[in-house]
């Protein structure tokens, strides 16, 4: 089924929850999820909808709305965004920070944040897969990922016998590369 069916048949079902007694207290809940999906559909937003559905049950690290080389072209960016997003995360020399924008007070924050570390202790956790490939230097792996013509969205590879991401973000085109080392141990439930 395709998305716009599926925010079709979403709305039905909201309409008929809010029309059903048992759910009458709960009626301005319901129209938020309702407007929700107009917000979708009427601002042109379904296929980012859709690919953010496909990155939710997708393996791939933690999706970024922009990358920067440095954290003053970051912090440029924000400053200047007219509208800029009320959270997201973006990479400023490949690491990742937090976006928070707070409209009402015009506050603009952007911060590190542990994200990535999280995602790769998971990875690490589940047992990694073997290097698709080894390099000697980090300027080795990283001219052989930027020469990749359709590079795979995520790829453990081998850096001086350390693991390494690779990690490409087609949304951006920008490819980066994270090693291992920076994983959060935490214990498994």
């Amino acid at each position: 089924m395709s998305t716009r069916e599926l925010l079709t048949k979403a709305s039905d079902l909201l309409a008929e929850l809010s029309s059903t007694p048992s759910f009458q207290d709960r009626r301005e809940l319901l129209d938020v999820l309702f407007d929700a999906l107009l917000f979708i559909d009427s601002t042109g937003q379904l296929y980012a909808f859709e690919d953010y559905r496909k990155h939710l049950v997708s393996d791939d690290p933690p999706r970024v709305l922009a990358a920067f080389d440095t954290r003053e072209a970051a912090e440029v960016w924000l400053n200047e965004h007219p509208e800029p997003p009320s959270s997201a995360y973006v990479l400023v020399a490949d690491q990742y920070h937090h976006l928070i924008f707070i409209r009402e007070q015009n506050h603009r924050r952007l911060f590190p944040h542990p994200v990535l570390e999280h995602y790769l202790g998971a990875r690490m956790r589940e047992g990694l897969p073997p290097p698709v490939a080894s390099f000697s230097t980090q300027a080795e792996a990283t001219t052989w990922f930027q020469a990749q013509v359709a590079p795979p969205l995520q790829a453990v590879i081998e850096i001086a016998g350390a693991p390494h991401l690779a990690v490409w973000h087609p949304h951006l085109n920008h490819r980066s590369v994270h090693p291992f080392s920076l994983a959060v141990r935490v214990e498994a439930p």
